[in-house]
C-alpha cells in the first residue's frame, strides 16, 4: 500500500514536472523568438513575418506534445485515453467536422506566409476595413487600424478576399489631387498654382526613369479630367515613398492649393439653386 501510494506520488510528481517544464519551454521559445524579432525589425529592410508565425507554430507544438506525453506518463489518464479512443468513433467524427474551420485557418496561414501577399507592416485594405498587419498567428490575422483598434480577421477568410497592399513590391504612392474650379476661372493659372504647390511640398518625391527625364516628361502633370455640370475638375499627379506620405500631403495641399485660389481669386464652385417665384393669380382676375 505504502509503495503504491510513493509510486502514485511520483507519477504526479512527474506529470506536474512535465506540464510545468512545457509552459517554461514555450515561455523561453517565445521570448527567443520575440528577441529576434527585435533585434530584426532593427533593420528596414528584414520581414519579421516569418519569424512572428513560426513562433506560433512551435509554440503550439510544444503544448501539444507536451501535454500528450504528461497523460501518457500518467497509467490512469493513459487508460482513460485509450478507453476514448476505442470507443470515440462517433466523437472522432464529430471532431473532425468541428475542426474543419481550425484547419482551414492553419492552411490558409501556411500559405499566406509562403506566397506573401501581405507581410507584417503592410497597409492594406479589405472591403472597408484597412490598417497595418501586426500578425499572422495560427488562426487569424491581426490588423491594426488608424484608430489604434485590432481588428482580427480568420486566415481563411483573408486568403478568399481581395486586398488592396499599399507596401506589395513598391512602396511609392501616386496621390490625385482633384480640385474643381469654376468655368469663369483661369484654367491655365489654377493647373500652375496646383503643380507649384506640390512641387514645394517636402513629401513630394520624383518618381520618373531617366528615360523619362530625357524626353521631358514633367515631375507634375496637371490636367483638366471633367467639365461638370457646376465646375471644371483638374488633377495633379503627387508622388510619395509611401502611403502614410501621400495621406499628409494630401491634406496639406488641399489647404495650401485653396488658399492660393482664394489669393489669385480662382473660384472653387458651390451648389447653386435657382428658385422661381410665380405670382399667384387672385381667384376675382380668372373669372
Amino acid at each position: 500500500m505504502k509503495e503504491q501510494i510513493l509510486n502514485n506520488i511520483e507519477q504526479i510528481g512527474i506529470f506536474i514536472g512535465i506540464i510545468m517544464g512545457t509552459i517554461l519551454l514555450a515561455f523561453l521559445v517565445n521570448r527567443f523568438f520575440r528577441r529576434l524579432i527585435r533585434r530584426s525589425t532593427n533593420h528596414m529592410n528584414n520581414d519579421p513575418t516569418n519569424y512572428l508565425f513560426l513562433r506560433h507554430a512551435l509554440s503550439g507544438l510544444i503544448y501539444v506534445v507536451g501535454f500528450s506525453l504528461a497523460i501518457y506518463m500518467m497509467p490512469n489518464l493513459r487508460m482513460i485515453a485509450n478507453s476514448l479512443l476505442a470507443g470515440a468513433g462517433i466523437l472522432a467524427v464529430a471532431v473532425g467536422f468541428a475542426s474543419q474551420h481550425a484547419l482551414s485557418n492553419i492552411i490558409s496561414g501556411l500559405f499566406i506566409i509562403i506566397f506573401k501577399p501581405f507581410r507584417v507592416k503592410d497597409r492594406i485594405q479589405i472591403r472597408e476595413l484597412s490598417g497595418v498587419v501586426e500578425d499572422i498567428t495560427l488562426r487569424h490575422t491581426v490588423i491594426k487600424n488608424f484608430e489604434n483598434r485590432r481588428i482580427l480577421i480568420p486566415n481563411s477568410v483573408i486568403s478568399d478576399e481581395i486586398i488592396v497592399n499599399a507596401d506589395f513590391e513598391d512602396e511609392k504612392i501616386c496621390k490625385w489631387i482633384e480640385i474643381g474650379i469654376s468655368y469663369d476661372s483661369n484654367i491655365d493659372r489654377a493647373k500652375e498654382i496646383m503643380r507649384e504647390e506640390v512641387l514645394t511640398h517636402p513629401l513630394n518625391i520624383d518618381p520618373r526613369t531617366p528615360e523619362q527625364v530625357e524626353a521631358g516628361e514633367p515631375l507634375v502633370p496637371v490636367r483638366v479630367i471633367a467639365l461638370a455640370e457646376s465646375s471644371i475638375n483638374l488633377r495633379a499627379w503627387a508622388w510619395t515613398k509611401d502611403n502614410a506620405d501621400a495621406f499628409s500631403m494630401g491634406c496639406d495641399l488641399i489647404e495650401s492649393i485653396k488658399k492660393r485660389f482664394d489669393l489669385e481669386e480662382i473660384e472653387i464652385p458651390f451648389p447653386y439653386r435657382t428658385i422661381v417665384h410665380k405670382n399667384m393669380i387672385p381667384n376675382e382676375q380668372k373669372t
